[in-house]
């Protein structure tokens, strides 16, 4: 014969079992990444060695200040994120939660997602040539355009790739760099066209270029809102939305005139 149980013996025989499906909670793996700002590169000088930009077929001017790409670093696409790892980094200013199939868009397989990076980075950098030379007038046939970051993918890089090439070549187009001689950060895609699509991550990026000494960020207009979020001190931010846009900008910082801000 069963006996009834009393209610303090109800509540311990049924918190073992919520007790249990919360910890299988805390340690189960979810569908997320947690991103972290990552490494950037100055666009005008070398990385790992080698110059980022190599252009022959026409005069190249010596510059000074830096142009940073910058980046997020992730957890890959076949790490285990528990709750516990979620809810740690929700309070992290330097940390972000994303669905992992916003960071991993191509799927699960390490191969796949590295060569669809590969392809984007040279799609990218191929873009930024093109916008760069016809921002100059130059023509692709006379003037060679190299472009190497090594560990780097995706397309991410191509505004600040664009504006490197038009430093190397032209400068301020008065003679002067277009940093004005000041570490500049930003991130953005780059079309053909010179037009600068948003990218995503850019409060991680903003945390990682002022990390690294920039005081300046150019940031795709659309992200004003997520660049704004957790905007370190001494970061300057400046919206943009063609590469023509934001030569004119940097040299309008130089000059000491009102350009947008987010």
């Amino acid at each position: 014969m069963l006996s009834r149980l009393t209610r303090l013996q109800a509540v311990a025989v049924c918190a073992v079992p919520v007790v249990a499906l919360i910890g299988t909670a805390v340690f189960a793996p979810l569908p997320f990444s947690v991103a972290q700002p990552g490494m950037t590169a100055n666009v005008l000088g070398d990385n790992k060695g080698t110059p980022v930009i190599t252009v022959s077929g026409a005069p190249v001017r010596t510059t000074a200040g830096q142009l940073r790409m910058t980046t997020i670093e992730a957890t890959g696409p076949d790490a285990r994120v528990s709750l516990g790892d979620v809810i740690g980094s929700w309070f992290r200013t330097d940390r972000a939660v994303m669905p992992r199939d916003s960071v991993y868009p191509s799927g699960d397989n390490v191969k796949e997602i590295e060569q669809h990076n590969t392809e984007q980075m040279v799609q990218s950098q191929d873009a930024a040539a093109q916008a760069a030379l016809k921002y100059l007038g130059l023509s692709a046939s006379k003037v060679k355009v190299t472009l190497k970051l090594a560990d780097v993918g995706g397309p991410s890089a191509g505004l600040l790739f664009s504006l490197g090439i038009i430093d190397k070549l032209d400068g301020n187009g008065s003679g002067g760099d277009l940093t004005g001689g000041k570490n500049i950060a930003g991130t953005g895609t780059i079309g053909a066209d010179g037009t600068v699509g948003a990218v995503g991550g850019v409060g991680l990026k903003t945390q990682a270029a002022r990390r690294d000494g920039a005081t300046v960020f150019l940031v795709p207009k659309g992200e004003c809102a997520d660049a704004k979020g957790e905007l370190p001190k001494g970061l300057r931010l400046v919206p943009v939305t063609t590469l023509k846009g934001a030569v004119s900008d940097l040299v309008a910082l130089q000059k000491g005139e009102k350009v947008p801000s987010c």
